[in-house]
């Protein structure tokens, strides 16, 4: 494994328990629409599993945010039982989920763990992120972890990951060749093993709990780099994985 220098961080779900706000939102989305006794657990699977990839066409370029999650919206109603949201009803429902998305915010207690130990190395890190930069930075602030600056958002070049474009643009903006830069976060293909194929020195899976992207092949090395991968269980883990 080349040395590396600095780190770049996937937001959600790797610094930010995003998996926890959506769960927040979906309970009032239930709540207000959904048929009674749903689980709310099988909502927030549902809801990032996005059987028709509307998301992933986002982060192509290919449709708007708004888009995207209208059609996720009107999926999951017509997965438990709601009406169709047409676009006013649509624009109704987003302003309430909006709201409890952000309610419910938090960083994952390991984050400033891992940060905390990059600071003490003197390792440089930023952000990059398949959302809106500025939204991103909005989030990160509402978190604590606003000393993570958001390098490369899916506006900056009007798509993301795993583009190999916005992670050089990343390292360029760090400041460092992609060699010497590690990529750290929680969906497998399009982080850890799509820094790794964009050139970047080592690409880090953070396995977090309900992940809906896995090695599903075992291509990452558990604790220890192997093929330019590996798998970590905790970002505390993270400075030795590195070999920091």
């Amino acid at each position: 494994m080349a040395e590396i220098k600095a780190v770049l961080f996937d937001v959600d779900d790797t610094l930010v328990d995003t998996r926890g706000a959506f769960r927040h939102a979906l309970a009032s989305v239930a709540v207000d629409y959904l048929d009674e006794g749903i689980d709310h657990e099988e909502l927030v699977r549902f809801w990032r599993e996005d059987v028709n990839g509307w998301y992933r066409a986002h982060t192509r370029g290919e449709m708007t945010h708004r888009e995207q999650r209208h059609r996720r919206a009107n999926d999951l109603h017509v997965e438990f039982g709601g009406p169709f949201l047409d676009d006013a009803a649509y624009q109704r429902w987003d302003d309430a989920f909006e709201r409890n998305f952000r309610e419910g915010w938090a960083a994952h207690p390991d984050a400033s763990v891992a940060l905390d130990a990059l600071d003490r190395l003197g390792v440089p890190y930023g952000g990059l992120s398949n959302a809106d930069s500025a939204y991103q930075v909005l989030k990160l602030g509402a978190c604590g972890l606003s000393r993570v600056p958001m390098l490369v958002g899916v506006d900056t070049l009007g798509f993301g990951k795993p583009d190999p474009r916005v992670y050089a643009l990343a390292c360029e903006k760090l400041g460092f060749a992609p060699s010497e830069v590690a990529y750290v976060g929680d969906e497998f293909d399009v982080d850890p093993l799509g820094a790794r194929d964009a050139g970047l020195g080592l690409g880090v899976w953070i396995e977090r709990p309900g992940a809906h992207s896995r090695d599903v092949d075992g291509l990452a090395g558990d604790g220890e780099p192997r093929d330019g991968l590996v798998r970590i269980g905790t970002l505390a883990a993270l400075p030795g994985a590195l070999g920091l």
